[in-house]
């Protein structure tokens, strides 16, 4: 079994000298002189030998008495052995793939080998492993069985499981060709024994069971009953079984594959569910198959039908099917991988028919299972079938909700119905001289070009699988020819399809052209059709003659490949002047990038497309562009753009065609320094994202779309198209950056924007990305760039005016800084038109406080006549914030205002009229305070007692947020004078019914003279105020009311845990009730009715007595 590891370079040489030594050891036996009594003992022993030597496959020519004797001079017996030996061993590339890496490492210490007696195929010995740091020593017996280059078995001690040979079996194969005359050859064993006479015979018999009697003891007395019972089976067959002999010529041979170790191997991967690096091991044995099929080795197909059956067995799949949930992406991918597999297998040019028969049985039945995955992940496709033609035109995409669902093995079913018998395909792939100058058919499908050339006109992807196919399976030359044939067949429909474009612009030049002409995407197609072509041109640029062969890089399929270098390799006969491989594969891949073809549906073939896109574009960014390269990107970039339908960058394109934003990028930034016109006009083209506007195209041929200013619609289809919006904001980027400094360019790019990306997060993005180039530190700041930044910041305000956006004060913060770095005008002009950009909120907040502030000021540089125009602008913006948003604006309005006394009136003049409807006591006490720590004490007394009237603390609300509000307006009241507490008071017991809040005032007021302490805390001498006269005889009866409402409210729903509370807030009634002069009576009145009224609550009861009396 052929697996994709090796063991190096050295290794390699060693088997193959190792095999030379083999044949130059039996040539130079030929050569010996023999004289002729040895002479006739060889003919002797050449004729008993002679049945064997048939049955090796190397029939020796007749021999007879007459003419061996003289001039003819026969083969001495060894050397015809020995060639069977050589041509029996595995040939060196062939065995070199059968190594476990692990080998470099075991190769040194298994020096120690005894070798048993073995025929030509077989070889037994015993590998002795030398014992290390832990380890102890280890001797393994093994055996090996080989036929035709092939090794047909393999037994070895150790115990090892595994997929690959183990070193022991490894080891002993070096060893017997290293040194070939340390292991004595052997004729097989039958043939010795048919050599013995009877003596000899019991002799062997009877010492081989002494020296193994425990072993075949048994065996040996069964067998000798057996034959000496005439009836017994054994006497019923002619001769007897040679396992040393050899399989006849006409027998099958394959290399040895251990079934069970595939199959527990591939289980274990998958039961690990893709960690542990089992996804990196599932494609490693997918390339273990791509390489036995390149060997052409029987076996890759039956070790994927291992795989296969593991991959259908895994339970996850009834899980998901059952959750309704999608299975894992790099899951998804390993299934891809299988169907490709089964795709090239069917495809063998050399498979036999009933083998093909087989596969179609297999597949089918795999196909028919409720859980096979279906190809295009959780959608039904509704591609079309494999050996068909694409239908054309818009109205192809007919309804397939009644087709059934494509898996991954539909493809490879299909396929099993192709052949390659078709003549013309045959002369392609066979011949570099199959031309035919005298052809002028010049029709669609016409099998040459003008030049004579032949085209090869079939679907596509089919068409590419053939490919694959070829290249799979040891036929790189012929899939090379057919690559070539195929993308010049694609390059000379493409100049078809534009000649017809032009002929119907110019005959309809104002009907609408939008059908799409491709519903079969070439990129993220399961077939892979671009990628392959690539890939088979562009192995082509980097072997030369004598290394392409059916043989892989063997160091490319370890991962240890260098950075390749691509040439321009001598001009195949199918190529123009100048061109070569590297052109023809950068000009399909770069048709196959700007094909117009619709969006798949589902989630994953979505995903697929845009993965697939970028795959194919990092293989093109490695490839250095000269000078001819430079020409075919110049030919593709004007044919996609003057293309119509037939393009994805064509003037025309379907509102659901798939975007070119990633594939333009690339297109923008290959071009740039070459042909910037041309750059800039693909990468502008490609900015436009029809399937988020608002109206379909209407396909007006002498103008661009006209795009919708309204916010879109967004397309549920889409799965992708936060991705796909996120590749238009790189491409606008990438333009922004390279227009740095170019004022038409910037205006262009500007508009572009502007009319095409519908995110204002990427808008936002963009602008940052403007401001950040124009502001960088090594340079002075582009004024026009900044420009740009600054209007793509003003369409975001626009945009998020209305719409929650939680980045929102980020944006407006970054707006009033880059208005900053533009200029003074920018920042007077943000502040005139603030209506249109920003609330009242974030206007007076953000936006006029940042102007006003002193950084402001030092980094514009601003004249005292600047200054002022500036502050009059913030000031008419803060006002008009206050009216249209008292509540959240004022404040903030009052601040700005404050050195200009007009505007400072009129400010709260605003204030006072919005307090009575539109304010809370929140923003009101807010305001007052600040009008008291601005030296505005009747002000703040004002609005005090608007806020009072707006505010309703009840019996419970003792921690209430306000109450520090309340204390603040009462104690202002106090300081100001004994009417301004009388004014108050009854305000504060209409709104105030928390007992302790009351208390609280209550007793702050009778602490002080009303009046006498001033705002500065200065104390006079005055008299207080009489608990016994108005007011604070009514703040001492509201006080004393709300300590008996509340206690009658707690007592409702009181716990005995809350006892001794309670008996604490009756402490604290009683110090408000002594505070009126009849106020003992009063609460013993008041204690005796809680006596008789709660009478049940006898515990509570008794502390009261024993508190109060």
């Amino acid at each position: 079994m052929p697996p994709s590891l090796v063991f190096g370079e050295n290794a390699y040489q060693l088997i193959i000298t190792a095999v030379f030594i083999i044949v130059g050891e039996a040539t130079a036996v030929d050569e010996r002189e023999a004289d002729s009594s040895q002479r006739e003992e060889e003919l002797s022993e050449l004729r008993m030998r002679r049945p064997v030597l048939r049955k090796l496959g190397f029939g020796s020519p007749e021999i007879n008495e007459e003419s061996s004797c003289g001039e003819q001079p026969e083969p001495h017996p060894d050397l015809l052995p020995l060639r069977g030996w050589a041509f029996s061993l595995p040939q060196p590339f062939c065995f070199v793939l059968l190594l476990p890496s692990s080998l470099r490492f075991c190769l040194l210490p298994l020096t120690c080998m005894d070798f048993e007696p073995y025929a030509c195929f077989h070889l037994s010995g015993t590998v002795t492993e030398p014992a290390i740091q832990s380890e102890p020593e280890t001797v393994c017996n093994v055996a090996i069985s080989f036929d035709r280059c092939k090794i047909t078995s393999v037994t070895c001690s150790c115990g090892n499981k595994d997929i690959f040979y183990c070193a022991h079996v490894v080891a002993l194969s070096l060893y017997r060709i290293r040194k070939p005359d340390q292991v004595k050859l052997h004729l097989p064993i039958s043939e010795t024994l048919f050599q013995m006479n009877r003596d000899q015979l019991q002799k062997f018999v009877q010492y081989l069971i002494t020296v193994h009697h425990t072993e075949v003891l048994p065996t040996a007395q069964k067998l000798a009953d057996e034959i000496l019972s005439q009836n017994s089976e054994i006497n019923q067959v002619h001769g007897a079984p040679d396992p040393t002999a050899g399989a006849s010529i006409d027998d099958e041979n394959c290399w040895h594959l251990d079934e069970e170790q595939v199959q527990e191997q591939v289980k274990l991967f998958l039961s690990q569910g893709g960690y542990h690096g089992s996804g990196k091991q599932l494609n490693l044995l997918f390339a273990k198959v791509r390489e036995m099929l390149k060997m052409r080795d029987s076996n890759g197909a039956r070790m994927l039908t291992l795989i296969t059956e593991q991959f259908m067995a895994d339970p996850r799949l009834s899980l998901w099917r059952q959750q309704g949930t999608a299975m894992t992406d790099k899951y998804r991918q390993l299934w891809d991988e299988l169907g490709a597999l089964w795709m090239c297998i069917v495809l063998n040019p050399h498979c036999k028919l009933e083998q093909k028969a087989s596969w179609l049985k297999q597949l089918k039945k795999w196909n028919s299972v409720d859980v096979c995955p279906w190809e295009d992940g959780n959608h039904g496709s509704e591609l079309p079938n494999l050996t068909n033609a694409l239908p054309q035109g818009a109205n192809a995409n007919q309804d397939s909700s009644n087709r059934p669902h494509r898996t991954v093995f539909t493809r490879a079913i299909e396929a099993c119905d192709l052949h390659w018998q078709d003549s013309h395909l045959q002369h392609i792939i066979s011949s570099d001289l199959y031309t035919n100058y005298c052809y002028h058919d010049d029709t669609e499908n016409s099998l040459f070009d003008s030049r004579g050339w032949p085209l090869w006109h079939e679907h596509v992807p089919t068409a590419c699988a053939r490919v694959d196919a070829l290249r799979s399976h040891g036929y790189p030359r012929e899939a090379l020819r057919l690559a070539i044939a195929i993308v010049n067949t694609l390059r000379r429909q493409q100049q078809k399809q534009l000649e017809m474009f032009r002929t119907q612009k110019k005959e309809l030049p104002h009907k609408s052209i939008t059908s799409i002409t491709n519903l079969e995407g070439w990129v993220g197609h399961p077939l892979d059709p671009v990628g392959t072509l690539f890939s088979s041109l562009m192995e082509a640029c980097r072997i030369d003659d004598e290394s392409f062969s059916g043989f892989s890089d063997f160091a490319e399929n370890m991962g240890q490949c260098k950075s390749l270098e691509y040439q321009h390799l001598p001009a195949h006969r199918f190529l123009e002047e100048g061109e070569s491989y590297l052109t023809l594969a950068v000009e399909v891949a770069l048709i196959g990038l700007g094909q117009q073809r619709i969006m798949p549906d589902g989630l994953y073939t979505q995903e697929k497309v845009c993965r697939n896109e970028e795959q194919l574009i990092s293989k093109l960014q490695e490839i250095e562009l000269d000078d001819t390269l430079v020409k075919i990107f110049r030919k593709q970039a004007v044919f996609l753009l003057e293309a119509g339908p037939y393009s994805g960058l064509g003037e025309i394109i379907h509102r659901e065609s798939v975007p070119m934003h990633t594939f333009a990028k690339y297109l923008f930034t290959s071009l740039l320094p070459h042909d910037a016109e041309l750059a800039y006009k693909i990468a502008l083209r490609a900015m436009r994202l029809l399937v988020l506007e608002s109206t379909a195209p209407t396909g007006d041929l002498t103008r661009p779309h006209h795009i919708a200013s309204v916010v879109p619609n967004r397309y549920p289809r889409w799965f992708t198209l936060s991705h796909i919006e996120s590749q238009q904001c790189e491409l606008a980027s990438t333009m922004l950056t390279a227009a740095k400094g170019d004022v038409r360019r910037l205006e262009t790019v500007l508009e572009s924007i502007q009319k095409n990306i519908h995110s204002s997060s990427h808008i936002f993005k963009l602008a940052q990305d403007a401001f950040k180039i124009a502001t960088l530190m090594d340079s002075l700041p582009d004024i026009t760039l900044l420009k740009v930044s600054l209007e793509l910041g003003l369409q975001v305000m626009r945009m998020t005016l209305s719409t929650l956006n939680w980045r929102r004060r980020e944006m407006v913060r970054w707006l009033v800084t880059c208005a900053t770095e533009v200029g003074v005008y920018a920042l007077d002009s943000i502040m005139q038109s603030w209506f249109t950009l920003f609330t009242p909120t974030e206007a007076t907040s953000i936006v006029a406080t940042t102007v006003m502030s002193n950084s402001t000021i030092v980094r514009l540089h601003l004249d005292c006549h600047q200054q002022e125009k500036l502050a009059s602008s913030a000031r008419t913006l803060a006002l008009q914030c206050a009216m249209k948003d008292p509540q959240n604006c004022a404040l903030s309005a009052l601040t700005l205002c404050e050195k200009d006394h007009i505007a400072f009136e009129t400010a709260y003049q605003i204030v006072l009229d919005a307090a009575t409807t539109g304010m809370s006591y929140t923003q009101l006490f807010t305001i007052a305070r600040y009008m008291e720590h601005r030296g505005y004490p009747m002000r703040a007394y004002k609005l005090a007692t608007l806020a009072m009237t707006h505010l309703n603390l009840s019996y419970n609300q003792d921690t209430h947020p306000a109450i520090n509000d309340v204390l603040w307006a009462c104690a202002l009241s106090h300081s100001l004078g004994k009417n301004e507490l009388a004014a108050i008071i009854p305000l504060v017991v209409k709104s105030v019914k928390c007992a302790t809040v009351l208390s609280d005032i209550l007793r702050r007021c009778t602490l002080t003279t009303p009046g006498m302490v001033g705002l500065h805390g200065r104390r006079n001498s005055g008299k207080l105020m009489s608990l016994d006269k108005a007011p604070l005889r009514q703040l001492l009866d509201a006080t004393i009311g709300a300590y008996i409402n509340t206690t009658h409210s707690r007592l409702t729903h009181i716990s005995p845990r809350h006892y001794s509370e309670f008996i604490e807030f009756l402490s604290k009634a009683r110090e408000t009730f002594l505070m009126a002069h009849d106020g003992h009576i009063q609460f013993t009145q008041f204690i005796d009715n809680l006596k008789q009224i709660y009478k049940g609550k006898k515990k509570l009861m008794m502390l009261v007595r024993e508190r109060f009396g």
